[in-house]
């Protein structure tokens, strides 16, 4: 993970790149659960293992954004 993982209030910025039209449901609900309702948008959630999870199950339909 990485060093902001830890941190209280540490967030991280994940979009969402390639439609899960086709891919099984579970990816389907992972997507949704994140939050996520049209491509290329981006959400911020907190930095937690269990949403780092659900980005790892899914690295092929989203991608995590850097902050500046």
């Amino acid at each position: 993970m990485t060093e902001k993982a830890g941190k209280k209030g540490a967030t991280i910025q994940i979009k969402y790149v390639r439609s899960a039209i086709g891919s099984p449901m579970k990816h389907k609900l992972v997507v949704k659960s994140l939050g996520f309702k049209r491509l290329n948008q981006v959400v911020t959630r907190m930095d937690t293992p269990a949403i780092r999870g659900m980005v790892a199950k899914i690295p092929h339909l989203v991608t995590i954004v850097e902050s500046r």
